[in-house]
């Protein structure tokens, strides 16, 4: 099964690989076995080539530490590795595929199965990854004989904490994503293949120990940007604690983030780019503002995309201009003169286009009042023109244009925060530099806010909404017009593009729904079905998995 095999003389151990090659290897070492048999036991004595090897790293306060930047480059390829990300944000209620090349994506039954890629990217990731590589630090920190590098029981358990933080994240987006799934709180060191299912609930239940202990042990701030603090445990322990139907616990987890006194919204202008024309809100997503050193108190979380920085930099790096932004490239003017190829608006290939929903409803002023910040002319670019001199229409804003691949592809509004230098300096791959904010203070304001709602509060819900809203300057809500559906479109005005939306969605119950109700493509609201509420579980985990049925979910032939 494509789960956990560990090599004690791996640093970066190598993932399982299918049954069939398995198979190949221990009938070869059967052979071998035969073969061997009368020889001097010692031949078979491992002596590693290098001392690069788990032993050797783990031996050493250092050496936690280079792993621990190993988990989190791991953590950043949830993006990064596989340019998946806007696998969470289309067909939803938020955005499609709409290019003409993406047509196979917009069928539900198409484009979920159980062996479709990105469905199984993610189950790799986590299982071959993230949990590999969290539960190898947790082992390791707690062997007798590494006692003596410690500086004190707290030291050692702030590593385990960090660790353990993200084999949380990790089990709470499988949770999310696929439903129950097997439980792997160890490595192991030979072939293991019946891994069986927990349920939904204890997958939840295992998270929330985890980010229990993190919260207790993590630091408050650290010196290094991008690693783990308490607040961040404490944020995503409201969310779990949600899911949990434990609605104080989660109140009380994200009142520990909020009064903190280490974190607040940001109502005036900061950063680099503070004296150039925009607002508090842009200022969040200018490049170099994610970071705490930059003055901004709201990021708890930041994956590190940024050149030049520890951990930073990488051949794909941030992904979301590529994604989100149009294919401006393929505009022409009334007389077939062409946009140019590359601009400062970066190259975006149109992946990921807005709904409707997200792009005009959720900003009527009859909803949302005339003056939401989050949809000015800095945060959401709407207008645009013809930027090439060669053009007779040279720097006139573009007409609206009519054709299917235009409307749909080509031109349409997004948000600004995506804009960023291009990687590498390089325009024409639509990648940027840019660090990402995974947690910011305004989504724990959005989850307690939720967690109220359910525990029968919803004027302590509108409260929290109205926080958000106030630095927006957008109308406060009144009690009785908060539901679940208002949250979730607060969620869309306030992060969008950096909201997984697929996961919230699904965490909620609501994918389903929503998408009939959102999905600009007919195809798509027509073909979406009850089961669709969850991935199916990878049929390549399923065939390795041969000592033991790994349940699929109902839905999905096997």
């Amino acid at each position: 099964m494509n789960f956990i095999r560990q090599n004690k003389n791996s640093v970066n151990p190598n993932p399982r690989k299918p049954f069939a090659k398995a198979a190949r290897i221990m009938a070869l070492a059967g052979l071998l076995s035969v073969g061997m048999a009368a020889c001097d036991d010692s031949i078979l004595d491992e002596t590693p080539l290098s001392d690069l090897n788990t032993d050797a790293v783990l031996s050493t306060r250092s050496g936690f530490e280079n792993y621990i930047n190993a988990l989190v480059l791991s953590a950043r390829n949830e993006l990064t590795n596989g340019d998946n990300w806007y696998r969470y944000i289309n067909n939803t209620d938020v955005a499609s595929s709409a290019g003409a090349e993406y047509a196979g994506t917009y069928n539900w039954n198409n484009q979920i199965t159980p062996t479709t890629g990105f469905v199984r990217y993610f189950w790799d990731w986590a299982y071959q990854e993230m949990i590999l590589r969290a539960n190898t630090i947790i082992e390791y920190a707690q062997k007798p004989e590494l006692e003596g590098i410690w500086a004190s029981e707290a030291d050692k358990n702030a590593i385990i904490a960090e660790a353990r933080f993200f084999r949380a994240y990790t089990y709470n987006i499988l949770a999310n994503l696929y439903g129950g799934v097997p439980i792997v709180d160890q490595v192991y060191a030979s072939p293991k293949f019946d891994f069986v299912r927990a349920s939904r609930q204890e997958v939840y239940e295992f998270a929330k120990n985890d980010l229990v202990f993190a919260s207790q042990w993590l630091p408050a701030t650290v010196a290094q940007e991008g690693r783990i603090v308490k607040a961040a445990a404490d944020h995503l322990l409201a969310e779990v604690y949600i899911s949990l139907g434990q609605y104080d616990n989660a109140i009380a987890s994200a009142t520990a983030v909020i009064e903190s006194g280490l974190y607040q919204l940001m109502t005036e202008r900061f950063g680099a780019f503070k004296d150039s024309p925009g607002d508090v809100f842009s200022d969040l997503f200018k490049e170099g503002n994610q970071n705490r050193s930059s003055g901004n108190l709201e990021s708890i979380y930041v994956w590190q995309i940024e050149e030049n920085t520890l951990g930073g930099g990488g051949t794909v790096g941030n992904s979301n201009l590529r994604n989100w932004a149009p294919h401006l490239a393929n505009i022409r003017d009334p007389d077939g003169v062409p946009q140019l190829v590359t601009d400062s608006l970066g190259r975006g290939v149109g992946r990921s286009r807005l709904s409707v929903h997200a792009a005009y409803t959720v900003w009527l002023e009859s909803v949302n009042g005339p003056t939401d910040m989050r949809n000015s002319k800095y945060n959401m670019r709407r207008k645009f023109y013809y930027n090439n001199p060669a053009s007779a229409y040279f720097l006139q804003e573009i007409e609206p244009k009519t054709t299917r691949e235009d409307t749909m592809r080509n031109i349409y509004p997004y948000s600004t925060k995506v804009d960023g230098k291009p990687l590498n300096g390089n325009n024409t791959s639509g990648r940027t530099a840019k660090d990402i904010m995974v947690f910011r203070l305004a989504e724990t304001y959005l989850l307690r806010a939720e967690a109220h709602l359910k525990n029968g509060s919803p004027e302590l819900a509108a409260a929290d909404i109205n926080v958000v809203r106030a630095r927006a300057q957008a109308q406060p809500v009144d009690p009785a017009d908060v539901d679940m559906d208002y949250i979730l479109d607060e969620r869309i005005r306030e992060l969008l593009v950096e909201e997984p939306r697929r996961r919230t969605l699904i965490r909620t119950g609501k994918l389903v729904e929503r998408v009939r109700k959102y999905d600009i493509l007919v195809e798509g609201r027509e073909s979406v079905q009850e089961h669709h509420e969850f991935f199916p579980i990878p049929q390549s985990a399923i065939d390795a998995n041969f000592g033991a049925i790994l349940q699929q979910n109902p839905g999905y032939n096997q």
